[in-house]
């Protein structure tokens, strides 16, 4: 559950509000190609180091079923601005393990996985199910999912502690074609989760004139329902030169007040028959929860109440870059071909009224808080 504190693009916890943009994936009826990868990651910034090794199979049976499995680690240490104002370093791991299987029909594709996720103190359960239909020429891709979870949430240090959380997705996306060198997608997703919403280790802080600080913290207090809605438009258009360009726009909202909207352009040029390069860069804005604040005036000020940084109003800015390098082997070996892939991302985040209370200043005058990142991702595919 610690692993929440972190704001991480590699993990299942990264970049909250960035998350509940995901938008629904839309694939035409084709089968996942048979397939391995191997995967390292690394994520490093506000204090803290994320890393860990992924690993990807998939495999066909006939022309109408493909099974995958995948085994993601993350190995967390540091400590984040939230944990550095009121406790130690830590280190913890979480490892995450998926089935899935995927069932085609003329032009239909169904899709279904389950997923378990676990730590010392957190362990959640989903099931999903998509299914998408090609019409017109296979020129247009209708697609819907629906995902379900189940979260056990836990408290180190407290045998007694133990919440529960339910969680449900509606996606809904539309792929066209425009044209032989162009295709959009449009992308709506509903969210609704109930039950123990918050973490049990974020604390407000308000004022307290005992302190020697002039402050003291407590555990926050959320809501224990929120729906958010999502929508999105994607396009991607290739140019003459074997290269292409490629867009998304996302708006967020949800029933906690919190408004958000995500933009990302990229580039994507091909050199020879070997190498693929892939430059992008992203923004993004998000207002603050209702019931955020960065600092109380006491303990019982309101009903609902949070300090979660991830809840505030705040902005970031990234961009990166990944290099592909893909050979082909014999036609007489039993490997078709194999890619190795590397990326790397930087991240600015900027937080306007959440304050770092580590620097000593006079209370509610602190510095605003603010970090960079670095994400790191290489590994290597095998189609066979």
């Amino acid at each position: 559950m610690v692993a929440q504190e972190v704001v991480v693009a590699v993990t299942k916890y990264a970049l909250l509000a960035t998350l509940l943009f995901v938008s629904v994936t839309t694939t035409g009826a084709v089968l996942p190609e048979d397939r391995s990868d191997a995967m390292y990651h690394s994520y490093s910034g506000d204090g803290v180091t994320i890393d860990g090794p992924s690993i990807l199979l998939r495999k066909k049976v006939g022309n109408t079923v493909s099974f995958s499995a995948n085994y993601y680690v993350d190995t967390i240490s540091g400590a984040s601005i939230d944990v550095r104002a009121q406790a130690s370093e830590y280190q913890e791991e979480r490892t995450e393990a998926t089935l899935g299987a995927d069932f085609l029909h003329n032009k239909t594709l169904v899709n279904v996985s389950f997923t378990n996720s676990s730590e010392n103190d957190f362990e959640a359960n989903s099931y999903h199910l998509g299914i998408s239909q090609d019409f017109f020429g296979d020129l247009t891709t209708l697609s819907m999912s629906y995902s379900r979870g189940e979260d056990e949430v836990r408290r180190r240090g407290d045998l007694n502690f133990l919440e529960e959380a339910q969680r449900q997705k509606f996606g809904v996306g539309l792929t066209q074609v425009i044209s032989k060198n162009w295709i959009m997608g449009f992308n709506v997703e509903n969210v609704s989760d109930q039950g123990y919403l918050n973490n049990p280790y974020r604390a407000i802080r308000y004022v307290d004139d005992d302190s020697a600080r002039g402050f003291a913290f407590t555990t926050e207090i959320y809501p224990n329902t929120r729906v958010s809605n999502a929508f999105s438009i994607n396009t991607n258009y290739y140019l003459p030169y074997r290269a292409s360009i490629y867009g998304d726009v996302r708006y967020y909202s949800d029933t906690w007040g919190i408004e958000a909207s995500n933009l990302k352009l990229g580039y994507i040029h091909t050199f020879g028959d070997a190498w693929i390069i892939d430059a992008h860069v992203r923004f993004y804005q998000q207002e603050q929860a209702n019931f955020y604040q960065d600092l109380f005036a006491r303990a019982d000020e309101f009903t609902y109440m949070a300090r979660d940084k991830e809840l505030s109003t705040y902005s970031g800015v990234s961009g990166g870059i990944g290099i592909t390098y893909q050979w082909a082997f014999s036609q007489s070996f039993f490997l078709e071909k194999s890619t190795f892939n590397i990326e790397y991302d930087y991240m600015q985040f900027d937080y306007d009224n959440f304050r770092d209370v580590t620097t000593g200043e006079a209370v509610g005058e602190e510095a605003l808080f603010g970090f960079s990142a670095s994400v790191i991702r290489a590994y290597v595919s095998i189609w066979y």
